[in-house]
């Protein structure tokens, strides 16, 4: 019997810190489905959280330990409770 990675994945904390709405970090990370400088989407253990503001930017992501940077004026964060997950943007672009 082969175990996949995805049956292997141990689940991370998850937090969320903003620091003066212009630096987000949220750890608990395991896939980033789309981003541009308005909006993004991103896969937690928690949910599908959307973050949505101006001049946004991923400063630094790292899924291996679940943490990502983001900056600029963040507006507001949404999560979804349906903790399924779709292919990943990052996942399609390095198939």
């Amino acid at each position: 019997m082969v175990v996949t990675d995805e049956k292997k994945r141990i689940k991370m904390p998850h937090s969320v810190t903003i620091e003066d709405r212009g630096k987000m970090t949220v750890t608990g990370v395991s896939d980033v489905d789309s981003f541009d400088e308005q909006t993004m989407i991103v896969y937690t253990d928690m949910g599908e959280l959307t973050v949505r503001g101006k001049g946004l930017h991923i400063s630094r992501l790292n899924t291996e330990t679940g943490e990502l940077n983001i900056t600029g004026t963040v507006s507001a964060i949404a999560y979804t409770d349906d903790r399924t997950k779709s292919t990943g943007f990052l996942n399609r672009l390095f198939r």
